[in-house]
């Protein structure tokens, strides 16, 4: 998948087929939809073209109000966004910067120097509660008008429900807030998963002997968080089971160097041999978030956080010897 800053790029294809959105999390809805995009893209020979925005526009609009608690919480990095949408078969990616200009810009505007000049759009998908220009004037209506008027295609896509629920990125939010994995799996589609390069921390892990895989984010406000059992990917030929933590660490002293930042630091049960002590640092790891053990908690000693971690470490076990018991029991059913 080609990736682009703006929509001024020279490869940028002519024509493309379009939905905009802002994909966190690319849950089953958003991949019903970039099916959806797909086809209708291969039948017209153009490439699928999606549009999401960074940051968040809910996330700038906070910013412009002085109110931090407006913003949303973030399902999925950029990174991963970007890695679910090319796992879903899109050509093209188009990030555009949300900021004042394009907040204030007209939805006339928007549709004629963003969709027909900026990109050659050909047909444009939305969602059924989709709007867009400033004051969020635009809707599928004024969108369908303007494509008859200047020759493109609009359709507009309703929800889509699993079991007589509707899939969204709220139902997500929600999932992870509660600590529902399982739930959360089932509106993604797959497990709830971080990924990001490994970088150097405090290192009081190591002291503790608790050795951690840390992963920073810039976005200060996780959907998530808490304790996890949890898989890693990266490091080994198989996944490597692990317990984190997703958060902001309230046992650390907040004037410490990652005080109050939010990071997932990762232990893993069985570290590989090949990797030696310093082995992760620089890789790109992906850490499955499969169960919640806890919320955080504050430790009023290192002693007492050195022990918490250890029992945490003994319930992941736990969970993993239950997982590999059940799947026990599903594949003899499925020998009888």
């Amino acid at each position: 998948m080609k990736i682009f800053r703006g929509y001024h790029h020279p490869q940028l294809a002519a024509h493309c087929a379009l939905t905009i959105g802002n994909f966190d999390g690319v849950h089953r809805g958003h991949q019903a939809m970039l099916a959806l995009l797909k086809n209708e893209a291969q039948h017209r020979g153009v490439p699928s073209c999606v549009m999401s925005f960074e940051p968040h526009p809910r996330d700038y609009f906070a910013g412009v109000a002085r109110k931090p608690e407006l913003a949303p919480a973030r399902i999925a990095t950029l990174r991963d966004k970007l890695t679910e949408l090319a796992r879903c078969g899109i050509d093209q990616c188009v990030v555009l910067p949300f900021n004042a200009a394009l907040a204030t810009q007209p939805a006339e505007d928007f549709i004629q120097n963003v969709l027909v000049q900026g990109l050659g759009v050909k047909y444009v998908l939305v969602g059924d509660d989709f709007r867009f220009g400033a004051k969020r004037v635009g809707d599928y209506a004024m969108l369908d008008a303007a494509g008859e008027r200047l020759g493109f295609d609009v359709a507009r896509m309703n929800s889509y429900e699993v079991r007589g629920l509707r899939v969204s990125s709220s139902a997500v939010r929600e999932a992870l807030a509660d600590g529902r994995m399982d739930r959360v799996a089932s509106l993604l589609g797959r497990p709830y998963s971080i990924s990001g390069h490994v970088v150097h921390g405090r290192k009081l892990g190591r002291d503790l002997g608790f050795r951690t895989l840390n992963l920073r984010f810039s976005h200060w406000k996780p959907a998530a968080g808490g304790i996890f059992a949890v898989q890693v990917h990266g490091l080994a030929g198989q996944p490597i089971p692990g317990v984190a933590n997703l958060g902001i660490r309230p046992s650390l002293d907040p004037a410490d160097v990652n005080g109050g930042r939010v990071l997932l630091e990762t232990h893993c049960l069985e570290w590989p041999a090949s990797l030696g002590p310093e082995g992760a640092y620089g890789k790109i790891i992906r850490v499955e978030l499969l169960h919640k053990l806890h919320d955080e908690l504050k430790y009023d000693s290192l002693d007492s956080l050195k022990t918490g971690i250890a029992k945490d470490c003994d319930e992941a076990r736990a969970f993993f010897a239950s997982m590999h018991t059940e799947t026990s029991r599903q594949t003899t059913r499925d020998r009888i």
